[in-house]
């Protein structure tokens, strides 16, 4: 009678020698699996925190990448369309000894075209 009252005591939630029976060496032994599990989680947690700021930090590095190729895409497209305008060309093809021309083209027909049409 006397040990189940103290059983029903050491059960109390506000008896201070209940939770003795936690801290012997079975019940460690029995949660061992359980700390293990939980550390397993706090490493996979880590894990997953700096996994996130390296693809935070690839995805800021290849978006400053497409903005500077967007800007030289930009920049070569003014260039070639400055360089096309026919007083460009004029200017760049004065060197070789070409000029413009300043009289319409003759148009060159052959008999044999000429029949077969």
């Amino acid at each position: 009678m006397q040990e189940q009252q103290t059983k029903e005591r050491n059960l109390k939630p506000g008896n201070p020698g209940g939770w003795k029976r936690y801290l012997n060496y079975h019940s460690i032994v029995k949660q061992v699996p359980f700390f293990l599990f939980l550390a397993v989680l706090a490493v996979l947690y880590i894990y997953n925190g700096h996994y996130a700021d390296k693809t935070i930090r690839n995805i800021n590095k290849t978006a400053k990448e497409v903005k500077e190729l967007q800007y030289e895409h930009k920049m070569v497209k003014s260039e070639v369309m400055f360089r096309s305008k026919q007083s460009e060309l004029v200017k760049a093809v004065e060197p070789l000894g070409l000029k413009e021309l300043t009289e319409a083209p003759m148009v060159l027909k052959s008999e044999e075209v000429a029949s077969v049409k």
